[in-house]
């Protein structure tokens, strides 16, 4: 038997005004997600009460990791996902390259945590000519700070072992929660938070009329003009995959965060060209990337898309609404039709990893519906959403119950 973990990060919701105080999930029709949830429908609370709400906590506990535990910083995973090797006092940090917008920057308001969706070249250019640039390198110098660039708005950023801070002391708030807020109230503090604090200032006076931000606003979009740390992590490791499972499994995501957690516990991570964390991500290549991880050998294939997530953090309702039928349309459709062809005993496990709320923006640790469906024993299809999924009364109270429940 096969077995495919589908996450779609952040399409858990609570009613939405627009939709009529629908949820997402409740207000959209989707023919092949229902035919899921004929299978086992509940709820489960992926995230333990008193860990902060994320997909690097949620995912962990749904692989199987208890992230009160194991987890060292949401940077640690990512720079896992990048090939970036934390070394013993070593901290890493995670770097957004994001929008902000004011006359200067102790009044700027914070327009987007991913620099207006930039990616490739640009994402490139701003950064190494940031770290170039002798006020920045200076002052990173200073702190034993260095970045590790990537082609997207994800950068990694690593204090050495020389300048360790007391990660415990360290405060940061995550770019992605404060959209539309003045950045004063945000900045980084405790243990070197003043330097933080005066890499951001500098590097806005650096980007801000970088070329490539002024060619990005004459073109309609926004100018990326503002790094921005958070998630402090140390080294980490995990059990192995396969000693918790007995399976050899393959990740496909688009994203740093869910390459680090499968490369620590010794899951495969195929890239698929064209694959983002946007709305229009290559759904069909990361299918077929599923469908021959398990031709060639794979127990377990999680697939994850990350637009949902984006849409919520953006407040589009209609862009969440959109990803969602994607989802159903061009992920969940595929694969009932194709995984036959792999082998005819199958099992599909569909989730959100957590909560993300249109109303805030942000991430929730509120449980989350999940279905299982078993092709030698599909049900009637029946709705997916999270009153469904509650009226079960099929709860599961933490994470690592899940992959138990598909594998068993």
């Amino acid at each position: 038997m096969k077995y495919v973990l589908v996450i779609g990060d952040g399409i858990a919701d609570q009613g939405v005004d627009q939709l009529g105080g629908k949820t997402p999930l409740a207000a959209v029709e989707c023919e092949y997600i229902n035919r899921l949830a004929g299978g086992r429908l509940g709820m489960c609370q992926t995230v333990p009460h008193g860990v902060a709400p994320g997909s690097d906590t949620a995912i962990l506990s749904i692989f199987g990791y208890d992230p009160r535990t194991c987890y060292t910083g949401r940077s640690a995973l990512e720079a896992a996902g990048m090939g970036v090797v934390i070394q013993p006092g070593e901290t890493s940090l995670r770097v957004n390259l994001c929008a902000i917008e004011g006359d200067s920057f102790d009044t700027a308001k914070i327009l987007s945590h991913n620099g207006g969706s930039i990616e490739g070249e640009e994402a490139v250019t701003l950064m190494e000519d940031l770290i170039a640039d002798p006020r920045f390198a200076a002052l990173a110098a200073a702190v034993g700070f260095s970045i590790h660039v990537t082609p997207t708005f994800r950068h990694t950023g690593v204090i050495d072992a020389a300048h360790e801070p007391d990660r415990a002391k360290m405060r940061f708030t995550e770019p992605h929660n404060i959209l539309g807020s003045e950045i004063a109230g945000y900045m980084p503090k405790g243990e070197m938070g003043a330097e933080l604090t005066a890499l951001m200032r500098v590097s806005f006076e650096i980007l801000r009329d970088h070329p490539v931000n002024a060619k990005r606003r004459a073109e309609g979009k926004l100018a990326a003009n503002c790094i921005w740390p958070w998630g402090p992590g140390a080294a980490m490791s995990l059990a192995s995959f396969d000693s918790l499972y007995g399976k050899k499994g393959s990740a496909v995501s688009a994203v740093p965060l869910v390459w680090g957690i499968a490369n620590l516990c010794g899951v495969d991570t195929p890239r698929v060209e064209g694959a983002n964390a946007e709305l229009d991500t290559n759904y069909e290549g990361k299918v077929d990337a599923v469908i021959e991880a398990l031709r060639g050998g794979a127990d377990f294939c999680c697939i994850h898309v990350e637009a949902p997530d984006e849409c919520a953090h953006a407040g589009d309702v209609a862009g969440k609404c959109e990803a969602i039928r994607r989802l159903d349309s061009r992920v969940v459709k595929p694969l009932l039709e194709r995984l036959g062809s792999v082998d005819p005993e199958f099992r599909i496990l569909i989730l959100s990893d957590h909560p993300t709320l249109l109303a805030t923006r942000g991430h929730d640790g509120n449980p989350i519906p999940f279905a299982i469906y078993d092709s030698t024993k599909p049900g009637a299809p029946r709705k997916f959403d999270e009153a469904h999924a509650r009226e079960t009364g099929d709860f599961l109270e933490e994470g690592p119950m899940l992959l138990r429940a598909l594998f068993a």
